[in-house]
């Protein structure tokens, strides 16, 4: 096992020079290869385009977007860049508004998928003596097998605990030796109360170091909340299935903003309106576009996650570029009166409540022609003295940071449902007549 501060320092530390080359190489190869693809061949005729007009790193401008839409119109195998009998193994989205996105992987697609994971284990110092617990769902979710294969890679000990089953987890916990946990931040804390009501101290009790904590976008004030419940230190993860899943970008241990991996995707900040490439540092929807995949490439993607890209280096010494944390989505937002909101301006305030628990829900529903926003939110263990006060102190801070008044209720604890994965934070019941 490489004992250095980097799992693979001749890619990690490769100059802006020698990444830009490699990216280039790699396009190169990955558009031929998915001019193959049923959907890409297609495009490519109708845009008047081909392989041979890639020729730097600029015309990938010339390359058509890809959304998630597309490929559910095209459903199952649209995107496929190769014979099937290469592919080992399909993963899908959960497809509850239609058909799922599906991508395919060929053997080696699943290997450096692994290892990219294993390499972002590895930066926040996770090592071959770590017992690695995963609280993900198995199955078509990547969540699952993706984080398992990169345990793998790494060489640690592997606990697939699954989803679900909070005492079963902490079972596992204090019994396995965990070290470190793969958990959804909304399920984090949701086990970090179920510790509470089994009188089991986290932070004393169990071997506890690490929390990777990913899946749903989420804001710094819940990350240091599970780091102070827990006593660990909790590394935010971006990953996505239509980019093969977990190990796309990843804190490293100066934790702030997510290293993605540059030798595996090209990174651009769009507007999301006009599509136009923003100013490096400004926020705008994240577009990837995969270079080490085989059996399905994904020409810039529009993932519809909103951050903006890092510009400074960073003090680790990796010279992959830096995401900043996940802000929502450009679909997730929702309009009130004319106004922008995002969940995360919501989250952001609530959590600065200690008195308040982790779950809460927003709706949004019309009466007497007026649409109201209301938010209501659990107790937490903290004591309240006055819930009147309590519940004017957050009305005002919320219309601070979203310049209008919504309606806040307190909820005794468990009163709003957990969701079982990403957790549902948004009813929007206004008439879509």
């Amino acid at each position: 096992m490489n004992q250095s501060k980097y799992f693979e320092p001749e890619i990690e530390t490769l100059s802006r020079q020698e990444i830009e080359s490699l990216q280039l190489a790699r396009l190169q190869e990955t558009v031929k290869r998915a001019a193959n693809a049923p959907y890409y061949k297609k495009k490519f005729e109708e845009m008047g385009i081909s392989p041979n007009d890639i020729k730097s790193l600029a015309d990938l401008s010339k390359l058509p977007f890809t959304t998630k839409q597309d490929m559910r119109d095209n459903y199952p195998f649209g995107f496929l860049a190769c014979d099937k009998k290469e592919l080992v193994r399909l993963h899908s989205s959960s497809g509850t508004t239609g058909n799922p996105t599906v991508i395919c992987h060929t053997k080696n697609d699943i290997a450096t998928w692994a290892n990219r994971v294993a390499r972002c284990f590895y930066m926040v110092g996770l090592r071959n003596t770590d017992v690695i617990q995963n609280s993900s769902g198995y199955g078509m979710f990547t969540g699952g097998l993706g984080i398992q294969a990169g345990i793998e890679a790494l060489g640690a000990m592997s606990i697939p605990a699954a989803a679900g089953n909070s005492r079963r987890q902490i079972k596992c916990i204090t019994d396995f030796g965990t070290t470190a946990i793969h958990a959804i931040p909304s399920y984090a804390l949701r086990l970090a109360d179920v510790f509470d009501e089994l009188g089991i101290d986290p932070a004393k009790d169990t071997k506890l170091t690490t929390f990777l904590i990913g899946a749903e976008p989420h804001t710094e004030e819940t990350r240091r909340k599970i780091e102070q419940r827990f006593g660990v230190k909790a590394y935010n993860c971006f990953g996505m299935t239509e980019m093969s899943g977990p190990g796309v970008a990843f804190e490293c241990t100066e934790q702030n903003g997510m290293h993605l991996w540059e030798d595996s995707y090209i990174i651009e900040i769009v507007d999301p309106q006009t599509l136009e490439p923003v100013a490096e540092g400004e926020i705008g929807e994240m577009v990837l576009t995969t270079l080490d995949r085989e059996g399905m490439p994904l020409l810039r993607y529009r993932t519809r996650d909103l951050t903006r890209i890092i510009p400074e280096a960073c003090p680790c010494g990796r010279t992959h570029r830096r995401i900043d944390r996940i802000k929502g989505r450009s679909d997730d937002m929702f309009i009130v009166k004319g106004v922008n909101i995002f969940p995360m301006q919501i989250e952001k305030i609530l959590m600065q409540y200690p008195e308040v628990g982790t779950n809460y829900l927003i709706t949004i529903k019309t009466e007497n022609n007026n649409d109201d926003l209301i938010i209501e939110v659990e107790k937490g263990n903290a004591p309240i003295a006055d819930p009147h006060a309590l519940c004017k102190s957050i009305t005002r801070k919320l219309k601070d940071e979203l310049l209008l008044t919504p309606y806040v209720i307190l909820r005794e604890k468990d009163e709003i449902p957990n969701a079982e994965g990403k957790a549902v934070r948004v009813k929007d019941l206004r008439s879509k007549e």
